[in-house]
């Protein structure tokens, strides 16, 4: 968010920006989340496949292929990738014509940061606008031998090497992907749980789809543990006492992933006006304002859908507010309907309200859900049982007379690449009608979505501004001239 907000500024508005960062560049997404996270799923999607698909299509010796699988090559090329990204965004600053300072920064009042670099030598700088997009990082709970004993997700990429035994403890979109990026590439891996079920904030559908596919595919569950008490240590191997009592042996790492916590610590935030949420975040209000008027906040460090795509358009509308005219001077950034995937095993694609916060906000008559579930076509010629096949699980929550659409929720193969489209079609205010409208791609799983309950016999009301009901024609463009 704060790289995006900096271009923006100083490309299309000719702002003189500086940015200061202590870290490599690129924050949390490109060095310890989501970018080097796609390249390890991606890695355990290619294990699976070889061990347990690429034998039904007739490659033979692809479980044994499996096996050999070099956590140290896929590591080199991963951190080069993750280097050469760094490098990527530090010629950006210098082709926008941004100033990157390397230190920590720290409020001397609403307009000043002292700057520390890394030899210690400190300066001061001042600016009419200042904005804080430190993010967040992982957290530690209390317990004895917890911190010394375990790794966080970020330690999870300074692995040298594949685990054989892993337990981690957290029941959050982070956990859930690591588990099952490990267990595909071939770990013994243990999930703790403080209560029942993974993903308890998603749909029921979905929290009891991937607890299903988990369990299924081998990663044993720890639940109602309330937490993590103790962890030993003996010749490496960690012991696992959970609060309920309950023991897990002989683990050679330790996951703890129960949550992240907002980087605020030592930026004399008092110093400057700025006050925090009972949560420990900086407070704003929808459009990025903190209580001081000169400050700014975005991103993890405000706790509002902590997604990078979601502080990169509240970065570019900020600067778009601040310095882009009258014309500009309400830009905001929507945080409703924003599309989100989790590269779980299988994945998860969801957008919009889960069916029962439909039913608590509209009323449960004024809600219809239309639900799916099936064998993707992947495993048509498995010749295993159908009940053992993996399933993909797709929902639409609709609301109201004209059904509009105001959730979608779906699990399984390829769901990551296509909730796009569909966020797309949400913002737009797409009618069940409307999905029905689109001819389905076959065969596809999306087409699923298209297709949903009898078809074509949703209440024929459009959210488009041209209908595409009922055989009408495309929209048009209006062209600056005739041809």
């Amino acid at each position: 968010g704060g790289i995006a907000s900096a271009k923006r500024a100083a490309q299309l508005y000719n702002a003189k920006v500086a940015v200061i960062e202590k870290s490599r560049l690129g924050g949390t997404c490109v060095n310890v989340g989501c970018v080097p996270k796609k390249v390890m799923f991606n890695a355990a999607t290619l294990a699976h496949t070889l061990a347990h698909d690429a034998d039904h299509y007739g490659f033979t010796g692809s479980k044994d292929v499996a096996k050999t699988f070099d956590w140290a090559k896929v590591k080199k090329a991963r951190d080069g990738y993750v280097k050469r990204l760094n490098g990527i965004y530090e010629r950006g600053f210098a082709n926008a014509g941004v100033e990157y300072i390397r230190g920590t920064a720290t409020f001397r009042d609403e307009h000043v940061l002292a700057v520390m670099s890394e030899d210690g030598e400190t300066k001061t700088l001042s600016a009419k606008y200042i904005l804080i997009a430190t993010g967040g990082r992982p957290m530690f709970p209390e317990g004895e031998g917890i911190e010394e004993n375990c790794i966080s997700s970020d330690g999870f990429f300074e692995l040298e090497e594949m685990p054989s035994v892993v337990c981690i403890v957290g029941a959050g979109y982070i956990a859930v992907e690591l588990a099952g990026v490990l267990n595909a590439l071939g770990s013994e891996v243990h999930l703790v749980l403080r209560k029942g079920n993974a993903l308890r904030s998603f749909d029921e559908m979905i929290m009891n789809g991937l607890d299903e596919e988990m369990v299924k595919g081998g990663i044993r569950i720890h639940r109602y543990t309330d937490g993590v008490a103790k962890i030993t240590n003996t010749n490496g191997k960690k012991v696992i006492t959970t609060t309920k009592g309950d023991m897990i042996y002989g683990v050679d790492t330790v996951i703890m992933a129960p949550g992240r916590v907002p980087n605020v610590e030592g930026l004399g935030l008092d110093k400057a006006k700025v006050l925090l949420s009972h949560k420990g975040y900086i407070q704003v209000d929808e459009k990025q304002n903190t209580t001081c008027p000169s400050i700014f906040a975005l991103g993890d460090v405000c706790g509002k859908v902590e997604l990078t795509p979601m502080a990169i358009a509240a970065g570019r509308r900020l600067a778009d507010r601040i310095f882009g005219g009258t014309e500009l001077k309400n830009s905001k950034v929507s945080y409703d309907l924003v599309p989100t995937v989790v590269f779980s095993h299988p994945p998860i694609g969801t957008i919009g309200l889960t069916e029962a916060e439909a039913v608590a906000k509209y009323g449960q008559d004024n809600v219809k859900v239309y639900k799916s579930s099936f064998a993707n076509l992947f495993y048509g010629i498995f010749d295993v049982d159908p009940a053992d096949k993996p399933k993909t699980r797709m929902k639409l929550v609709c609301t109201g007379e004209e059904e509009l659409v105001v959730g979608i929720h779906c699990i399984g193969m390829g769901v990551d690449e296509m909730m796009q489209g569909f966020g797309v079609a949400m913002k737009m205010g797409a009618t069940k009608a409307d999905l029905d409208s689109s001819v389905a791609i076959h065969p596809t799983a999306s087409e699923e979505l298209v297709t949903m309950g009898v078809w074509g016999t949703s209440p024929q009301v459009s959210g488009a501004v041209v209908s595409p009901l009922n055989g009408a024609s495309p929209s048009e463009p209006k062209l600056k001239s005739k041809m």
